[in-house]
């Protein structure tokens, strides 16, 4: 076990390693004359977007599904609208590349519209930002970890320092050749040399988002957007600081509660079989879960006074205990940990039951 481990962190490291390689030539191929601050914060910026995405993996569910909260959460952006939302991140991102790596050299126009998009990427990552700052999770009975603040918080915070400095930046000196710049079409002709004298003041960048904002919703209603699906992308959530939806109840798990919670663990190792239901709701059920259950049932069966005293007891401490097993890690080992309790119900459920593997299939049947 240890050599396995051995070999699997060094195999890690190598991967890591090629990976930032590969992410500093591809930087230095964008722009071959990037210092090592940029390439330094360029990295920091991928590896961010990458925590970001690994937050999004764990929390992609819409606001009207009913889920277990044990290995799932509810997204912070709405399903319906995600085509806007994956637009205007879109756009920022390549507004961000075309100033960074071309600065002032680009067109007047390029320049202004990249600046215009950066300036809306960042208004919406600080949004983004204040709808992952509150994440409310009691009505999932599930801990509200900081892990996720700190995996959703670091990628728009990256976005709104990278995009206004590159404002700045892009503002501050002049734009070079464009007026040497011309145009045989007289409408762009006279927008060129209008950009050219105003796109370096930040307030006409500000003015001229308006017009910009309105003709992409246009183009986006098209698509099947809603005028508002900018407000919606964070309204029509669940959970969040803008939520503004209630998600459905949520897949019970109380009852056998180590069994159940250990159920939610690592499919590869708890191996859930399908759901089932108990008190009219859905749970999660595996083979341990199942011969738990039976073998509780063969106990009230031959005892009920017996059944009451060990279930009152239970009830009072396994709940409590298995509200703190709130990760897939956690249910994982408790998996393991309460196979040999498995066994021994299972050994008995033989020893006692004429027919033990019909009354382990039958528990928790539709």
């Amino acid at each position: 076990m240890g050599l396995d481990f051995l070999v699997f962190i060094v195999i890690a490291i190598v991967i890591f390693i090629g990976f930032v390689a590969m992410c500093i030539a591809g930087l230095k191929l964008l722009k071959k004359s990037a210092n090592p601050e940029e390439i330094a914060i360029g990295l920091i910026f991928i590896f961010s977007i990458l925590l970001f995405a690994y937050g999004m993996a764990n929390h992609a569910n819409p606001y009207f599904k009913a889920i277990d909260p044990m290995g799932e959460c509810y997204s912070p952006f709405s399903e319906k609208d995600a085509i806007t939302l994956i637009f205007y991140i879109l756009a920022f991102a390549i507004s961000l590349l075309l100033v960074w790596v071309k600065g002032n050299i680009l067109p007047p126009l390029t320049l202004t519209l990249s600046l215009i998009f950066i300036l809306i990427g960042v208004c919406i990552n600080l949004v983004i930002l204040f709808q992952i700052s509150e994440h409310n999770t009691e009505t999932l009975n599930k801990y509200d970890s900081d892990e996720v603040q700190i995996v959703f918080q670091l990628a728009p915070l990256m976005s709104v320092i990278i995009g206004l400095y590159l404002i700045y930046k892009a503002t501050k000196f002049e734009i070079n050749e464009s007026l040497e710049k011309t145009y045989s079409n007289k409408i762009l002709q006279n927008l060129n040399t209008f950009l050219a004298t105003k796109s370096r003041s930040p307030l006409w960048i500000f003015l001229l988002m308006f017009p910009v904002l309105f003709m992409v919703t246009v183009v986006l209603i098209l698509f099947g957007q809603d005028s508002n699906s900018i407000i919606k992308i964070f309204t029509d959530t669940t959970t969040w600081r803008f939520s503004q939806q209630v998600h459905p109840p949520i897949i019970d798990h109380r009852g056998h509660y180590l069994c159940t919670v250990a159920a939610s663990g690592h499919p590869k190792i708890v191996r859930p079989l399908r759901f089932g239901k108990r008190n009219g709701n859905q749970i999660i059920v595996n083979r341990q879960l199942l011969i738990a259950n039976a073998f509780e049932e063969m106990i009230q069966d031959l005892s009920p006074i017996l059944h009451l005293k060990i279930r009152t007891i239970y009830d009072q401490y396994g709940y409590n205990l298995s509200k703190k097993i709130n990760t897939p890690l956690l249910s994982s080992i408790t998996y393991i940990l309460m196979k040999p309790l498995e066994w021994i119900f299972l050994i008995s459920l033989y020893l006692l039951c004429k027919k033990p593997e019909d009354k382990i299939n039958k528990q928790y049947a539709f």
